[in-house]
């Protein structure tokens, strides 16, 4: 039995199965994804979306869906299934439905009378385009079966609707069809393996309704348009296959491609190839880019994730080409002393003060694979002076150093740390002034620094740092530590102390270098431990505090003030566990076994054999936010690694 299956009584179950979806992708970012019923509850869902530089150079939904009916003598049997205006579902074709199982790819088996069809899927590595074989497996009479596309042609964020401007053409393609709804698009072409006779009828199907939009409070309709549809025999015993891409591919060669994929995939088996097979998503080539998604399906790249994710990602796998990859990428697009937060080119936004810091902890966990301090001062070396000089100097949204040798950020109206969740068009935890996260990431990347250039011989340079990083650690206790509260405070502006119980000090606790001793660091994550952890991760604030949401529900305002006020974010987790082994050794390891092994039952919910974005902070920790994020999967693996590590 394969390691991730669904039985009959879970799919026809619509509150269990629209539940839970499958994401499937390749490398260059493009994506196929729905529930593990087929039933589209989301915009950014589709069978084929994929990235469109003639447009916009996002991702676009080109195929949404596509209906099967199994065609016998008179009887016709829809295997789709859609939600319009009043809970109706139309068709039922989950009620056919009797099994779902992951590997060696996903494979959806239906009983329709004395028919058994099997329909197993694939989404090539190289191409944008899915693949899906079709199997009769028993069928008592003649049986044919019918394919309706429906098409959207639109941004991800967005949702189509009826209107003059589609192109409604079709070209005949080897035994298939290809289309273009709008200019700009690539062409999607529709093929078959099998002879098979198309018929052109176009139509438009409205208000189709997305489940989870509706939840969040975004607009939730949608017309889709279908062009025709195909009709092909098929055998007891025989298979065949529909292949949707952006470029042709010869009919006879589907076969030969589809089984081909099976041997680039890691196999979603166990625990751990799930996470490794996760991590291979996020990792996208485009052009002579290699970047890293910070999630699927809405995210894009995010310099702050890259940083954080990058060693989980690469280095735990042994994949140190990929990890320099991206951070050359990265490199190149530097302004000043910060990274690229969002965007990229003009498009680029540069508002974080943490981005640049986490470059100095991506770059340390380099060294410490490749061993070669030397080389790595050699090649980065004047763009980490870039940083620190720049932040010392005073750059872009009012990042300084203070005479205390301490990090300020902030300006009004913006958030410049991860807590940078807005609602109403105001940040909901601005946290200006001197975060304790951030002071944390900044001594430990001047210790670093002065490390690699002491290895290399670069003296001045150590003696221009070395007075600085001599003055922080007791700068940083007198800031931060209470000795009444035995905990660190989460930001200091001016005379204000802010004391929320909040995560960010566990990085105090972690990182390579620490501003803390070892007394403060127990008694941190003491706290932590008490009010923050839980199965899934840390909670961003303690369940204590007048203002904590335990649930991550609700419209857009609603889930942005949950954001970090409760909810929990798995990748903090790693921090914890690096803290608390640094403390307790192997004396500490059953808990943090414990913790990790806790993961596996996430495998069957959410996203399927991914991690998250957030939970709620409340039990059961339910998924919420994006099914699958990048680095909620490196921290887990990195925690694997930190296992074997103390182990």
């Amino acid at each position: 039995m394969s390691y991730i299956n669904f039985d009959k009584s879970q799919l026809v179950n619509l509150e269990y199965s629209l539940n839970r979806e499958l994401l499937r992708s390749n490398r260059a970012g493009s994506y196929a994804n729905s529930t593990i019923v087929n039933c589209n509850t989301r915009k950014y869902h589709g069978l084929l979306v994929t990235h469109q530089p003639g447009i916009d150079n996002e991702n676009h939904v080109l195929l949404s869906s596509l209906d099967e009916t199994v065609v016998q003598m008179d009887s016709e049997f829809n295997l789709g299934i859609h939600k319009y205006p009043g809970g109706n579902y139309n068709p039922k074709g989950h009620k056919y439905l009797r099994d779902f199982v992951t590997e060696p790819y996903p494979k959806m088996t239906y009983r329709v009378g004395g028919v058994i069809l099997t329909k197993e899927m694939v989404f090539t590595t190289r191409e944008d385009r899915m693949i899906i074989k079709y199997t009769l497996v028993d069928a008592h009479s003649p049986t044919k079966l019918r394919f309706k596309p429906f098409l959207a042609f639109r941004n991800i964020h967005h949702l189509s609707k009826e209107n003059i401007f589609a192109d409604k053409k079709y070209e005949k393609v080897p035994q298939g069809i290809k289309v273009r709804m709008y200019q700009g698009y690539t062409d999607l072409c529709m093929q078959i393996s099998k002879e098979n006779e198309y018929t052109h009828v176009p139509d438009w199907y409205y208000s189709i309704e997305y489940q989870e939009e509706m939840d969040r409070g975004y607009e939730y309709q949608e017309d889709l348009y279908i062009p025709g549809f195909f009709e092909v025999s098929i055998e007891k015993g025989e298979s065949i296959f529909f292949s949707a891409g952006t470029r042709e591919l010869a009919p006879a060669s589907m076969k030969r491609v589809f089984a081909s994929e099976l041997e680039k995939r890691t196999p979603r088996n166990n625990f751990a190839n799930c996470l490794f097979n996760a991590a291979q998503q996020f990792i996208i080539k485009r052009d002579k880019s290699t970047e890293i998604l910070a999630g699927f399906p809405w995210f894009g790249r995010s310099g702050r994730s890259t940083f954080v994710s990058l060693p989980g990602l690469t280095l735990v796998n042994g994949d140190i080409a990929t990890c320099k990859a991206v951070i050359d990428s990265m490199v190149a697009e530097m302004r000043g002393p910060l990274f690229p937060l969002h965007g990229s080119g003009n498009a680029a936004t540069y508002s974080a003060a943490d981005t640049s810091l986490w470059f100095f902890w991506a770059l340390q966990q380099y060294s410490e694979v490749t061993g070669d301090k030397i080389a790595i001062w050699k090649e980065y070396g004047k763009r980490m002076k870039t940083v620190l000089d720049g932040y010392r100097n005073g750059t872009e949204f009012n990042i300084h150093m203070e005479p205390d040798g301490l990090i300020y950020a902030g300006l009004h109206g913006h958030a410049l740390t991860w807590m940078d969740a807005f609602a109403n068009g105001k940040p909901v935890t601005p946290r200006m002034g001197k975060t304790v996260e951030i002071n944390s990431l900044w001594y430990n990347a001047i210790c670093f620094a002065l490390d690699i250039a002491a290895a290399s011989g670069d003296k001045k340079f150590c003696q221009e740092w070395k007075e600085i990083a001599e003055m922080i650690p007791a700068s940083f206790v007198e800031a931060f530590w209470s000795r009444e509260r035995r905990y660190l405070a989460d930001y200091i502006d001016g005379a204000y102390k802010d004391w929320a119980v909040r995560p960010n000090m566990v990085l105090a606790t972690s990182l390579p270098f620490s501003p803390v001793p070892e007394e403060i660091r127990k008694e941190v994550l003491s706290r932590v431990k008490q009010e923050l952890l839980t199965p899934r991760g840390l909670r961003t604030l303690t369940p204590k505090s007048p203002i904590y949401k335990g649930s991550y529900f609700g419209n857009q305002a609603e889930r942005e003030a949950a954001y970090h006020q409760g909810s929990v974010s798995p990748w903090l987790l790693g921090h914890f566990v690096e803290g608390y082994l640094k403390i307790h050794g192997k004396s500490g390891m059953s808990l943090i076994k414990s913790l990790f092994e806790g993961f596996e039952p996430v495998m069957n919910e959410h996203g399927i054999g991914t991690i998250s974005e957030l939970y709620d902070g409340d039990p059961p920790h339910i998924g919420r936010g994006a099914i699958s994020q990048a680095s909620s999967v490196a921290e887990l693996l990195r925690i694997g690694y930190l296992i074997r590590k103390y182990s």
